[in-house]
């Protein structure tokens, strides 16, 4: 099987190489070959080298800064996601497409289902909910995976944010009144592989809107305050206090939805996978931190 793995060198990217090898050949190209800031290169490279398999986690996911650059965040996870998508159905290849807890407004108190219905609230939610249509109007074989709060051992993300500022300070206040799922980018690359694994060749896909991520719920301060317990415990860090604070204690330029996490039905019942609970997940990545 010959797959086509984009954004590489993004902490999701790096992981799928890890887990996809296994399954067939990998093309893993840089940049310079597939340019999402281009949708015409995207689409070129699609149909030159003719993958059975496309597995896209490329994205813009600087949240904060796409509120100044909404067109070229629509560019990156709208519009070459539409190119993607029209060079797939032309080849016949499959899409994973990765997607986001953003796409919702954050209004509700429950898990989203995954045909809830999106209303996102910042310009990045917009441009990811936008290369969701596009790819479901592609006519393409494919499967969105939203996922949500991705940290790994390495790349720029909360957990290594964390550690450093218990590094530094004496003191972190942490915002307490926003809700959702602490995923590993560990997990969902071996979680996508699980799927790749047990689909038909060929075959169209059981469910294509799925939601996957770590199980289990909590807030931004108690992911912080877990990481700095258990970081310190492993030497990580200082055992500092971390204090809750407010949404409004702490304002961005982009609006974060209050409580986004997503509910795991369609990824268990129609792929037969169970996501580890996030605190699992979590202390095997600080694990990985300490041998790296």
């Amino acid at each position: 099987m010959r797959i086509l793995v984009t954004g590489t060198s993004g902490q999701v990217g790096w992981e799928l190489k890890r887990s996809l090898a296994p399954l067939g050949e990998l093309l893993t190209p840089g940049r310079a070959e597939l340019d999402f800031s281009q949708p015409e290169s995207v689409a070129a490279y699609v149909l030159r080298e003719r993958p059975q398999v496309i597995v896209n986690p490329a994205a813009y996911t600087a949240v904060d800064k796409a509120e100044g650059e909404p067109a070229l965040a629509d560019t990156i996870n709208g519009h070459s996601v539409a190119a993607l998508a029209e060079a797939a159905r032309a080849i016949d290849a499959l899409v994973l497409h990765y997607s986001t807890d953003y796409v919702f407004d954050g209004q509700q108190s429950t898990p989203y289902a995954a045909d809830a219905p999106t209303a996102p609230v910042s310009a990045y939610g917009r441009s990811k909910l936008l290369g969701e249509q596009a790819l479901q109007a592609s006519g393409a074989r494919h499967i969105v995976l939203r996922t949500a709060w991705v940290y790994a051992p390495r790349g720029k993300n909360f957990l290594l944010t964390m550690l450093r500022l218990a590094r530094e300070r004496d003191e972190l206040k942490v915002v307490a009144d926003q809700f959702g799922s602490p995923t590993s980018a560990r997990m969902i690359a071996e979680a996508t592989a699980l799927i790749l694994r047990g689909l038909p060749p060929d075959a169209p896909p059981p469910a294509a809107l799925v939601h996957l991520t770590n199980s289990g719920v909590c807030s931004w301060h108690a992911f912080a305050s877990a990481i700095v317990e258990r970081g310190a415990a492993l030497g990580l860090c200082k055992p500092v206090p971390v204090k809750a604070i407010t949404t409004a204690d702490y304002p961005t330029p982009a609006k974060r939805p209050a409580h986004s996490a997503l509910a795991l039905d369609v990824l268990e019942t129609c792929y037969g996978i169970h996501m580890p609970h996030w605190q699992q997940a979590l202390q095997l990545c600080l694990e990985e931190l300490v041998k790296s």
